[in-house]
């Protein structure tokens, strides 16, 4: 008894050990489950390391390790089972593999860019060397160092004189030849040939130069004064370096291009050609050629003007909207009293939204907003009030003015405009979905998209004319003239972009089609054509609302949401692509090299 008690003791210490021995393989073999939110940090926090330790502007330095870090994350990307992903987790690994893509063709885009401005650059390389040998905390060489920046002004010099000889009207073929001069006993030195530079290549460059100024002064204040010998050989050849690149980049900004810091500068800007527009188009999730997204800019636009037709007869001007227009411009709060008038539409329209439920508004977001007041010489390139930093920014006349300019500003800025521009830019526009995307989601903040982002904005701007926020036939013409805008800025950019469109027609077309002032058309174009806005940018507004008004009607307008219920829910996701939204909303299926495929504005 004793044997087979001891006998069946053995058995089960073996079994035991042998399911523990078991468990611990098991443990050690399976793969733990990938977090997509902390890949997501690391990349991030990857990034960030990056653009701080090769901060310098329109280098090979800096491309090259922008573009190994994108490669080198496709690569990690590829390890991650994706079929083991949760449905957020899916989400964030599309969503990355996304950002890999832009940026690697953003960065192709950067090259050529710099390609296009090396020979107007001659001293790019030699500044930028000397930063990065800082970098590598090589010992510095004053006398080398000196050689290397001491020829700027000469270069400098040469290569003003081919530009202006480039800008000279060609000259007409003597009627008789020349005559046949000896030749001389010495070999006369080539000329050097004239530089052709466009105005906008000019003004991309001046601002290049600036920045690689701006290199060479942080690399000269970091030893300057630290180490003697340095000091002595550099401090004469880099004042006169500096000073020939600020004399140079104002040359080309002032003489070539024209622009001098007045009302009456040059529009500036170049098209980025279709293949550009397309590819942009793919990153940002949106299935439409530029010619689809321009032909929808028309069908908006015309019901804009249909609605404008409709108020100005409840106005009793007939069809003439541009009257209507016209009347409700001179609606206009005196000096000193636009600020009153934000801040009283601010208050009223968080109390619209909360009494329809039509969304939350957490307490402290209703109460960190703030406003300011945008410098005259700010209006140049914002005209119209903006949002940024927990505040609106608000446009308006001052004192320093011309007189035109202060009349055109509160005309572009009456009671009406403001009665939809205040909620586009605070509650429930803006500010609120700025103030969630730092609590929900927030890492997801990497994947920013304008079509989200203005388009969440120009979406209220629908919803809140569906509610009955705007109570008057005046109150709907400052709505529709925004409308209508939204739907001009889809049309005038993308034609600008594809060769269709000049600057001068872009501000021709927003003055008499949409009727802004002169000084706000002009201020709005610039900023379209500048090369710091995407050139998608301005057609986000209209298609990123039509997208999330077509998925209301998926989702409320189905029963399976409340408006409320829908509204929270979006802002949850963080600023990214509207169809990526949809297809969690919908449990969609979601494959790792998915592409856009939804036709939201199909139907109006």
């Amino acid at each position: 008894m004793a044997r087979t008690v001891r006998s069946y003791s053995s058995r089960v210490k073996t079994q035991i050990g042998s399911f523990i021995v078991s468990i611990v393989v098991c443990a050690l073999a399976a793969e733990p489950a990938t977090d997509m939110a902390e890949v997501v940090r690391t990349f991030q926090a990857d990034q960030a390391n990056v653009a701080r330790a090769y901060d310098l502007p329109w280098s090979e330095a800096q491309f090259d390790r922008v573009e190994r870090l994108c490669k080198d994350w496709q690569q990690r990307l590829t390890k991650i089972n994706f079929d083991a992903l949760d449905r957020p987790g899916r989400l964030d690994y599309v969503l990355l593999q996304n950002e890999f893509t832009e940026k690697l063709d953003q960065l192709a885009i950067q090259r050529r860019r710099m390609r296009e401005m090396n020979e107007l650059l001659p001293f790019r390389r030699a500044v930028q060397e000397l930063e990065q040998t800082r970098w590598r905390m090589e010992a510095v060489n004053g006398q080398a160092s000196a050689s290397k920046i001491a020829g700027v002004p000469d270069q400098l010099k040469a290569l003003r004189e081919r530009i202006k000889q480039g800008t000279k009207p060609k000259e007409k073929p003597k009627d008789e030849a020349e005559p046949t001069k000896k030749p001389e006993t010495t070999v006369a030195k080539k000329p050097t040939p004239p530089l052709k530079v466009t105005p906008a290549l000019a003004a991309r460059v001046a601002d290049t130069a600036d920045q690689i100024r701006g290199t060479l002064k942080n690399w000269f204040s970091y030893y300057d004064g630290y180490q003697p010998e340095f000091s002595w050989w550099l401090r004469k050849p880099y004042e006169d370096a500096g000073k020939a690149m600020e004399d140079y980049a104002k040359f080309l900004r002032e003489e070539i291009a024209g622009v001098k810091g007045k009302d009456e500068d040059p529009l500036l800007g170049e098209p980025v050609g279709a293949a550009v527009i397309a590819q942009a188009l793919r990153t940002e999730w949106i299935p439409y050629t530029a010619d689809e997204l321009i032909a929808i800019g028309e069908r908006e636009f015309a019901w804009c003007e249909a609605e404008m037709k409709k108020a100005a007869r409840e106005m009793g001007l007939g069809d003439d909207w541009k009257a209507a227009l016209e009347k409700v411009k001179r609606d206009f709060v005196p000096p000193g009293q636009q600020e009153t008038l934000v801040a009283a539409v601010g208050r009223e329209a968080i109390r619209f939204v909360e009494e329809r439920n039509l969304i939350t508004v957490p307490a402290l977001c209703e109460e960190v907003w703030r406003l300011s007041m945008i410098p005259p010489k700010t209006q140049k390139t914002v005209p119209y009030a903006s949002y940024g930093g927990q505040q609106v920014n608000i446009a308006y006349a001052s004192a320093e003015m011309k007189h035109e300019d202060k009349l055109m500003a509160m005309r572009g800025n009456n009671r009406h405009f403001m009665r939809i521009v205040t909620p586009h830019e605070l509650i429930p526009g803006h500010h609120l979905q700025n103030f969630m995307a730092d609590r929900q989601r927030n890492y997801r903040r990497a994947f920013s998209t304008p079509f989200f982002v203005e388009g969440w904005a120009l979406y209220w701007e629908t919803i809140l004319w569906d509610n009955g926020w705007l109570r008057t036939p005046q109150d709907r013409i400052g709505a529709l003239f925004w409308r209508m805008h939204r739907c001009a800025r889809i049309i005038v950019s993308l034609k600008f972009h594809l060769g269709k469109m000049k600057p001068a027609e872009m501000v021709n077309f927003l003055v008499s089609r949409v009727g802004h002032e002169k000084l706000g058309a002009a201020s709005e174009v610039r900023r379209y054509i500048s090369d710091s806005t995407p050139p998608l940018y301005q057609c986000a507004y209209m298609i990123g609302g039509l997208q999330l008004r077509a998925l209301h009607r998926e989702i409320v307008g189905a029963g399976k949401m409340t408006e409320r219920q829908f509204h929270d829910k979006l802002l949850t996701y963080g600023p990214i692509p509207v169809e990526l939204i949809r297809a969690d909303l919908l449990s969609l299926p979601l494959t790792r090299n998915a592409k856009a495929t939804w036709r939201f504005a199909e139907k109006r």
